[in-house]
C-alpha cells in the first residue's frame, strides 16, 4: 500500500465529507477556540508541511494554512476507505516555530 499522502486526497475528503473527528481534536479545538469550519478549510487551502508515513494506523502530515490566523492540523488518511482523520489542531506560535509558522525550532 502506498503511504503518500496527497493534498488532493485530503481535499476529496473534505469536499465529500469522509471526515472522522477524533475525541481529542474535538476537545483541543473547543479549549483554543478554533472551529471546524477552519479545519476544513485549512485542509482545502493549505500545505503540507510534514509528512509522517510511519505513522499507525493510518500515514499523517502536518498542514499549515493562514486565513484571519495561522493554524496547523494534524490529519491521518486512509486510503482504502477514502476517510480523513482529524487528529488535532493548534495556533503555532514562535516559541516552537521560526517567523514563518512552518519552521520548527531546534530543540535545546
Amino acid at each position: 500500500m502506498d503511504k503518500q499522502i496527497d493534498s488532493a486526497s485530503l481535499r476529496d475528503c473534505i469536499k465529500k465529507g469522509q471526515i472522522q473527528w477524533r475525541q481529542h481534536a474535538l476537545e483541543r479545538i473547543l479549549e483554543r477556540g478554533i472551529t471546524r469550519l477552519e479545519i476544513k478549510e485549512a485542509i482545502q487551502n493549505g500545505e503540507i508541511l510534514e509528512s509522517y508515513y510511519q505513522d499507525k494506523p493510518f500515514p499523517s502530515c502536518l498542514i499549515y494554512s493562514i486565513n484571519e490566523e495561522p493554524l496547523h492540523v494534524v490529519v491521518a488518511f486512509d486510503p482504502d476507505a477514502e476517510i480523513c482523520h482529524i487528529i488535532t489542531a493548534y495556533r503555532p506560535d514562535r516559541k516552537h516555530f521560526k517567523m514563518d509558522l512552518k519552521t520548527r525550532r531546534e530543540k535545546k
